[in-house]
């Protein structure tokens, strides 16, 4: 089975389920950056060069904490806040951005030539940012790095780049005729913002986990972490009363059972008189027959029973002498 089978549903999931982290991380960069970018331009040639220059910092500025994000969220929680991925994610802006640079030139020169090229450069060398933020590999060796990972597996990770590209151009069609119906003033500046708000954390998931994936497969190890596949999800905070350790308790919605449950040491022991010859009267009208300190009657003797005038094992002899309890075969004293 390849390692990236699922790796979409992983995907997909995590992005659902921490969509709100996401969402707000994407949304305050975005905004940011595009509010920037819209007030210089206002200033001429040199206002738009500066929005430029602004608008990629921004955007490798938001795969470096998208990432971190990631890293973050796979054991199955957020532990960062907004500022705090932000700041996580500062010390990779500079290699993130210098490999991105370098990629791009690379991967537009192999397009131009022949198309091919470009392709597949665009594959191995996909991974850089995971292999920069994740690793901390510098940029310059985050090529080969990337490369490494993605050999053997190419036409798995080439495929699944394809399936998120048709899904992307799916959503910008339908982004498109939603905002077909604003005013054209603000419908170039809210689209940028919505689309990028929505689809950039989606994009960096699946790069962080296919880098994760991939990694884990060259190295022989199950893909510790989020929702791996064939693997548990991650680890949730045991129930109430749970070991975690099997049995009760080990599954979601089971509590342990009460202390002393069962016939287990340390279970509730029985009653004093559980299993007495003589157990107490309960309170009441005494019921009908011999009272428990009197001898029941003696049975009839069956004909050639040594043992028929032998007094029964559960009464005492009548006259206080030798006899009594266990002077029956059939009836042992107890244990």
């Amino acid at each position: 089975m390849s390692p990236l089978t699922g790796v979409l549903r992983e995907a997909w999931g995590m992005y659902r389920r921490f969509a709100a982290h996401f969402l707000l991380i994407a949304f305050i960069l975005y905004l940011v950056s595009a509010a920037i970018a819209a007030l210089l331009s206002l200033a001429g040639v040199g206002g738009a060069f500066a929005a430029l220059v602004i608008n990629f910092f921004f955007t490798f500025l938001l795969q470096a904490a998208l990432v971190k994000a990631v890293q973050d969220v796979r054991d199955g929680r957020v532990d960062l806040s907004f500022a705090e991925t932000v700041r996580a994610a500062l010390p990779y802006l500079l290699p993130v951005a210098g490999a991105s640079i370098l990629a791009a030139i690379g991967i537009t020169i192999g397009f131009i030539v022949i198309i091919i090229p470009g392709l597949i450069l665009l594959t191995f060398w996909s991974l850089i940012v995971p292999a920069i933020v994740l690793d901390g590999t510098p940029a310059m060796g985050s090529f080969g790095q990337s490369w490494r990972t993605v050999r053997g597996y190419f036409w798995n990770v080439f495929g699944t780049y394809v399936l998120v590209f048709l899904i992307y151009l799916a959503f910008e069609i339908v982004l498109t005729l939603i905002f077909a119906v604003l005013p054209g003033a603000g419908r170039g500046f809210i689209a940028s913002v919505v689309s990028g708000t929505l689809i950039a954390p989606f994009l960096a998931i699946v790069v962080s986990l296919i880098y994760y994936r991939l990694t884990a497969a060259h190295q022989g190890t199950p893909p510790a972490g989020y929702g791996a596949p064939g693997y548990p999800e991650p680890g949730y905070p045991p129930p109430p009363g749970g070991s975690g350790g099997g049995g009760y308790g080990s599954v979601p919605g089971y509590d342990a059972p009460p202390a002393g449950y069962g016939n287990q040491p340390g279970s509730n022991p029985p009653p004093p008189s559980y299993g007495s010859p003589n157990p107490p009267v309960p309170d009441g009208p005494a019921p009908e027959g011999p009272a428990p300190d009197e001898p029941a009657p003696d049975e009839p003797a069956a004909p050639g029973d040594p043992w028929g005038d032998a007094t029964r094992a559960d009464t005492p002899p009548p006259d206080g002498g030798p006899g009594g309890r266990g002077t029956r075969p059939d009836n042992p004293p107890p244990a």
